[in-house]
């Protein structure tokens, strides 16, 4: 597989969007000679789908069509070269992709084909077994529907760990010790603005362009904080860390 997760579009001192991890993004449309990419957008809400593909084709230097512009989305999805799910509302995705029957096919490209999987934000949770660790509202639905199970671990995005001053309510850390302490032999995977984790082929990467590490969540158990991935890999056991 080649899946590049990534916590979020830009950084504050990013220029393009994806800017932080443009080599390792560009390194795997290389190798895999991709030309085109189909954007899945439906997390988008208050945004153009059209100007985010415009965005990624500056930015990526490909050619980015949105697939609702397709009328049988399925089928491009069989014929895609890449995949990009943006970020926005992750249960608005979650509910229009299944919506759409998007996704087995999708899994399909990804698993069988080889087809490379770029998601942030929403597009990462979505990557993951379930949305149950997104930090987004059910505008949409409060049904939790499975999603595409790429990655076999939840994921925490924009995972933040300071205190607000003034805030009364529960901190990330809290929500996330919720959530382990009801789905008990789960492990949630919190990562940083400006981080990002890669697999591909058997291999299991981690990069934060801030030089930050990622916080391993598991109910019983000593909250642990890592740079590198050693730590996943009885978590993700398909890989090699």
């Amino acid at each position: 597989m080649e899946l590049i997760l990534l916590s979020n579009g830009k950084t504050s001192g990013d220029a393009e969007l994806l800017g932080y991890a443009k080599q390792q993004i560009m390194a795997v449309i290389e190798r895999q000679k991709v030309a085109k990419a189909i954007l899945i957008p439906y997390a988008l809400i208050r945004s153009d789908y059209d100007d985010r593909a415009r965005d990624l084709e500056k930015s990526l230097g490909i050619s980015v069509t949105s697939i609702h512009h397709f009328d049988k989305p399925a089928e491009a999805i069989e014929q895609a070269e890449c995949i990009i799910i943006s970020g926005g509302n992750t249960w608005m995705l979650n509910q229009m992709m299944h919506e759409k029957g998007l996704i087995v096919p999708i899994q399909r490209a990804v698993r069988e084909r080889n087809i490379p999987y770029i998601g942030w934000s929403a597009g990462c949770n979505v990557a993951c077994p379930s949305i149950r660790t997104t930090n987004d509202m059910p505008v949409r639905s409060s049904v939790v529907l499975p999603s595409l199970g790429l990655f076999p671990v939840q994921i925490n995005p924009h995972y933040i760990d300071a205190h607000l001053s003034g805030h009364m309510g529960e901190t990330r850390d809290e929500r996330i010790a919720e959530f382990c302490a009801v789905n008990q032999s789960e492990s949630v995977v919190a990562i940083r603005e400006g981080s990002l984790l890669q697999i591909s082929g058997n291999d299991l990467t981690y990069f934060s362009a801030k030089g930050q590490g990622f916080k391993i969540f598991r109910h019983g158990q000593e909250t642990t904080e890592h740079m590198d991935t050693k730590a996943l890999s009885k978590l993700v056991p398909f890989t090699c860390c």
